[in-house]
């Protein structure tokens, strides 16, 4: 077996410990799956983001990750939310979110309107689909959850007719911890100014970056890690994970680098690269406190 091979039943195990983990207030439990797929679990609700752990991409395009994934999506039976960045299929992945909508029947999907006709053509039933609104945020589960869709330039920001954005990313309050997940984006003009209203307790931001010849090839940019780092710097985060970076050749980049980075600039902001499958324990400071 390969180091990177995925044990038979892995995959149940990760979603039994999510189920079995129970965090107290001003902290919050994060599983990392790969690119910008991410587990959030506070509070008694079971939020994932950008659920991409299907073989569709392989399948239908010939374009292979790079790495095994921790669960398929036949063991995904624990989803309350499911948030959608954007319509690229690492993000709004058919193989996953239409198994995942059949064995989640009640969750709520929260993605950008120019989304929903891709959700609709893999099953979801249009009642559990809510277009993502960067004008007002939404309170969900009793207030324990409040969600604010961010506009996300990838590369452009892009609006339709009635404004609505095309990619977006989310800041998550949950259980006393307020998260950023940047979606896939560059940094634009106001980001930060917006962001820093929020007083945001951890950032997820790509990483990868993207330069002349990857646009020739089609490819949509993001942040690089430098201006990732920077952005977190600004935006006065306590912490910071890296996303969206070793999943396709070609299109990569070295977390480390990343880390080196606030090494050197900005030493005093925390930062926690995930393993795939990794369950982290973010403590934010208001945790304990009395």
């Amino acid at each position: 077996m390969k180091k990177h091979d995925r044990l038979e039943g892995s995959g149940h195990s990760l979603i039994q410990e999510v189920n079995n983990t129970n965090v107290p207030f001003g902290t919050i439990g994060i599983w990392f799956l790969g690119q910008e797929s991410i587990i959030l679990k506070g509070a008694g609700v079971t939020i994932y983001i950008d659920p991409f752990v299907s073989d569709y991409l392989e399948r239908t395009h010939g374009v292979a990750r790079l790495y095994q994934t921790p669960l398929t999506p036949e063991e995904i039976t624990n989803v309350d939310i499911c948030l959608i960045t954007h319509e690229h299929e690492d993000h709004l992945d058919p193989g996953t979110l239409s198994v995942l909508v059949k064995q989640n029947e009640s969750a709520l999907l929260i993605a950008p309107a120019f989304c929903r006709e891709s959700l609709l053509n893999i099953g979801c039933d249009p009642s559990k689909i809510r277009d993502a609104d960067t004008e007002r945020s939404l309170s969900l589960f009793d207030s324990r959850l409040k969600i604010q869709a961010i506009p996300a330039a990838h590369e452009e920001l892009e609006t339709n007719e009635q404004g609505q954005h095309r990619y977006v990313g989310y800041i998550v309050e949950l259980n006393g911890v307020t998260i950023y997940h940047a979606g896939d984006t560059l940094i634009y003009p106001g980001l930060s100014e917006l962001l820093r209203g929020h007083d945001i307790d951890l950032a997820m931001l790509p990483i990868n970056g993207r330069d002349f010849f990857r646009t020739n090839r089609g490819i949509v940019g993001n942040m690089n890690y430098r201006e990732a780092a920077e952005l977190a710097a600004e935006i006065n985060v306590d912490a910071v994970i890296p996303l969206h970076y070793e999943t396709f050749t070609g299109n990569s980049e070295h977390p480390g680098n990343f880390v080196d980075e606030l090494n050197e600039k900005h030493p005093g902001l925390k930062c926690h690269v995930l393993a795939r499958g990794e369950r982290f324990v973010y403590v934010s400071p208001k945790a304990f406190l009395e």
